[in-house]
């Protein structure tokens, strides 16, 4: 399975949640209950070894759901409150034993707080 692409817009001082459903070829739905962890990575480009934030499994920001096929992303308004609005690269990677899946990449823009 390659990895899809997506751009996603998280805006600052607001919950960001994100349902994502993974489907193979076919249409089926993939099962993940074999899969043990997730990580995201947000980062500014993807030459800068910097994190903007990392999403995970072990910090319950990223939840996987098992027979369902989702990967649900979520960052708190308290946190996406203290990122700085800009535009930058993420990819997203699922564990299961010693096999690493890149599932997503692509682009995400954080957008300013005006009410605050």
């Amino acid at each position: 399975m390659s990895a899809g692409y997506h751009h996603f817009i998280i805006e600052q001082g607001a919950t960001f949640s994100k349902v994502l459903t993974l489907k193979d070829s076919a249409g089926n739905l993939v099962n993940l209950t074999n899969y043990s962890s997730a990580e995201m990575d947000l980062r500014a480009s993807p030459e800068t070894s910097a994190v903007i934030l990392t999403l995970t499994t072990s910090n319950s920001t990223i939840a996987l759901g098992g027979t369902a096929g989702t990967v649900t992303l979520t960052i708190t308004a308290a946190n996406t409150a203290g990122l700085t609005a800009g535009d930058g690269v993420y990819d997203l990677e699922i564990v299961s034993g010693s096999i690493i899946t890149r599932i997503l990449e692509g682009t995400y823009s954080i957008r300013r707080n005006i009410s605050r």
